[in-house]
């Protein structure tokens, strides 16, 4: 008698992405990302976005930095690295938009939103070690990778389609996997991780909800 192959164990990025499916798709359906596919989202909140997006981006790669000052194996100096780069390239995407649409970058206050999220993920940096540290910021990466996909598989209006395009492309996936790579790797399946991936990504919801 034939017996089915057991299916392979989800890893730990995988199981964490799935507990949190409900956060996914309730950010999908948000007003602010769904006008970002159809080109609704008013122009004055998206110059907002950017700014907020900014600020928040710089504090990401902070975080990155913090993280591979702790890493000792060279796969992960190389990792996170490449991960920093990669928040560099985000940043010039925001700088066009900022040359296109008047926004100022230079002197960005924080909204409370922002601010809450900059504070989770430095503090854990700092304290939290590459495990829980990873665990807080995948859902950044993994969340927009989605986004940009899901709005991907439908028309695109033309005025934010150049967002759409940047966090649906397959680059952007592959950073998003080294990401999850390094979650799998360091982390490991307890409350505290569990925790903090959860709350990273409501804050991403509280994100985009504050900058509509």
């Amino acid at each position: 008698m034939k017996t089915e192959p057991a299916a392979a164990a989800a890893s730990l990025s995988q199981s964490l992405w799935a507990a949190n499916a409900d956060w996914a798709q309730r950010t999908l359906a948000h007003p602010f990302v769904r006008g970002l596919g159809d080109g609704s989202l008013p122009i004055d909140s998206f110059r907002r976005y950017v700014a907020q997006d900014a600020y928040f981006l710089e504090a990401f790669a902070r975080a990155y930095a913090y993280c591979l000052a702790q890493s000792t194996a060279r796969a992960d100096l190389q990792a996170f690295a490449g991960l920093i780069a990669g928040v560099i390239e985000e940043l010039k995407l925001h700088a066009g938009y900022a040359e296109r649409w008047n926004v100022d970058l230079t002197n960005v206050t924080p909204g409370p939103a922002t601010q809450a999220y900059t504070d989770f993920l430095i503090e854990l940096a700092r304290l939290g070690g590459i495990g829980l540290t990873t665990a807080a910021m995948t859902p950044c990466m993994r969340l927009y990778a989605f986004l940009g996909q899901e709005l991907a598989k439908g028309p695109v209006a033309p005025r934010y389609a150049e967002w759409v395009r940047a966090y649906a492309a397959p680059d952007f996936a592959s950073l998003a996997a080294t990401l999850e790579g390094l979650l799998d790797w360091h982390g490991n399946d307890s409350p505290a991780v569990r925790n903090a991936y959860r709350r990273a990504m409501e804050l991403e919801f509280g994100f985009f909800d504050a900058n509509l």
